[in-house]
């Protein structure tokens, strides 16, 4: 790691700190960065370099900080002896109260994240959440199972984290519960039905145009 890597990192942390402290106050925007930087000794300089894209790169930082905190949580359990159903429910539950510590901020995000302008980042941080919680259960698909599960779960993490914030955890709980209850049921229905044939006759299809191509444009 150079010496400017790790000036970044651990001046990242700083800030998030100073905006996770600041943030109930200033709300998750333009000003919160500016302050958060100011009192960490940054110039417009510096916060230009660290975050360019401002409230955004934040937003960033705190959600990974939030995937870490609930990786180390859920280092300590054993994912082969819970079932996948129990594994993906404590994921999701480790991850909401690994946010659920930085309440107050987490809501000025979630409210930020929220606005149309914020909807591609939003997506975005759900999906890496997803794909490490799906790691941690033991998932090793290379297929489009890969993309599903994580587009699925996506659609789990983002209702239920912004229960958490604003409904509390009871609701946030149920809601998981519920959510995958539906899943594991369209997964069963699934099961044996070969929804991959489409994709096979497609890619047969353009493989067969291209090596013709080939062979008509050799001879």
């Amino acid at each position: 790691m150079t010496d400017a890597t790790d000036w970044a990192e651990r001046t990242e942390q700083t800030v998030l700190d100073t905006a996770i402290a600041r943030a109930p106050a200033l709300g998750w925007n333009a000003r919160l960065v500016r302050e958060a930087c100011e009192a960490g000794g940054l110039s417009l300089g510096d916060e230009e370099l660290l975050l360019p894209n401002g409230a955004r790169d934040l937003a960033a930082l705190l959600s990974r900080r939030h995937d870490s905190r609930a990786l180390t949580a859920l280092s300590a359990i054993d994912a082969k002896t819970l079932k996948i159903r129990e594994r993906i429910a404590r994921a999701v539950s480790e991850r909401m109260e690994a946010g659920a510590a930085d309440l107050e901020a987490a809501r000025r995000c979630a409210a930020f994240l929220a606005l149309p302008v914020n909807a591609d980042l939003g997506l975005k941080l759900a999906w890496e959440s997803a794909d490490h919680l799906w790691r941690w259960a033991g998932d090793e698909a290379t297929d489009w199972n890969h993309y599903s599960k994580r587009t699925i779960l996506s659609g789990i993490l983002i209702p239920a984290l912004t229960m958490r914030w604003f409904d509390g955890r009871e609701s946030a709980d149920a809601f998981v519960a519920r959510r995958i209850e539906n899943v594991m049921a369209f997964e069963k229905w699934k099961a044996g039905k070969d929804f991959d044939a489409p994709f096979r006759k497609v890619s047969d299809a353009l493989s067969r145009m291209r090596y013709g191509a080939r062979d008509q444009a050799a001879s």
